[in-house]
């Protein structure tokens, strides 16, 4: 008797969208968190050295297949490893910024819903920052592998890690790469109707190959920043609307046929057909 309401192409719902200048406010003031936050988990040289060797070590023990085998396929061309390393330094926050201005305009509640799982996702990650500081394997000297931005360029670290002001290199658990770019393909495929939108998966497979081939982080910073995108998932629900069947009175013979009125109402908002009966009743009928 219901049917599920699907963000089929239509005009938005203007009521869900949240004040705009209180949004902008919010996003600045999360990326200023963002990046403070990671400063402050900078500094811890040697046990962000010692946890990439736990890190290495635990990934050749589960058999997880080697971050090289990526990177030897980036560095058969050098345009190849020229683009992965433009990518990561470029895509990163403004497919993020694209993704959330085009909810906010186009799907007030999916914005609502996409903006609290990255705030929670992303504050996750900053604790995971501050609690395990970790080396990527670009520095591990067991990992054998090449500093791809600094090498071939371009890249958004400074020569000496220990000293760069500008990021924390030491902050590669878990990958928010890899987690936004998989929360911005999430968002959309539920957000849309196309018959393409699956294709927005290619955004976090790209991510994937282009932190692992360039040597930024390891398999397991993916892994862990799709469990804690799982339990954000889990713990904040998007609210869905349903369209709702009132019932007129069955027509007399002769009479037109019955009508259907349909609204969209969360699901908390339902009226109860039994409560409506009583009320009706009590009231002799009248509205």
């Amino acid at each position: 008797m219901y049917a599920r309401s699907e963000p089929a192409d239509r005009e938005p719902d203007t009521s869900a969208r949240p004040p705009l200048v209180r949004e902008l406010l919010l996003v600045v003031g999360l990326f200023a968190i963002y990046k403070f936050g990671r400063q402050a988990a900078n500094g811890h040289v040697e046990e962000a050295y010692r946890n990439a060797g736990h890190v290495w070590d635990l990934e050749r023990a589960v058999h997880l297949p080697g971050e090289g085998a990526v990177q030897g396929a980036l560095l058969h061309s050098e345009t190849l490893i020229h683009l992965a390393n433009t990518y990561y330094a470029t895509v990163h926050f403004p497919a993020t910024l694209f993704f959330l201005a085009w909810l906010y305009w186009r799907r007030p509640l999916h914005y609502v819903w996409s903006r609290r799982i990255l705030a929670v996702l992303t504050g996750a990650a900053l604790a995971l920052h501050l609690l395990f500081p970790l080396a990527p394997p670009r520095m591990l000297p067991a990992a054998g592998l090449v500093d791809t931005g600094q090498v071939y360029g371009p890249t958004v670290y400074g020569d000496t890690p220990a000293t760069d002001s500008m990021a924390n290199q030491f902050a590669a658990m878990p990958s928010l790469h890899f987690g936004w770019a998989l929360m911005v393909a999430v968002g959309l495929i539920v957000a849309t109707r196309s018959r393409w939108r699956w294709l927005w998966l290619l955004h976090p497979l790209v991510t994937l190959l282009v932190i692992v081939g360039t040597a930024n982080h390891y398999w397991l910073d993916s892994i862990v920043v799709s469990a804690l995108l799982a339990v954000a998932f889990t713990a904040l629900r998007l609210e869905r609307t349903v369209p709702v069947r009132v019932h007129t009175p069955w027509p007399s013979a002769g009479a037109a046929e019955p009508t259907v009125a349909r609204t969209g109402l969360p699901m908390s908002r339902i009226p109860d057909p039994a409560v409506s009966e009583v009320y009706a009743s009590s009231s002799g009928g009248r509205p």
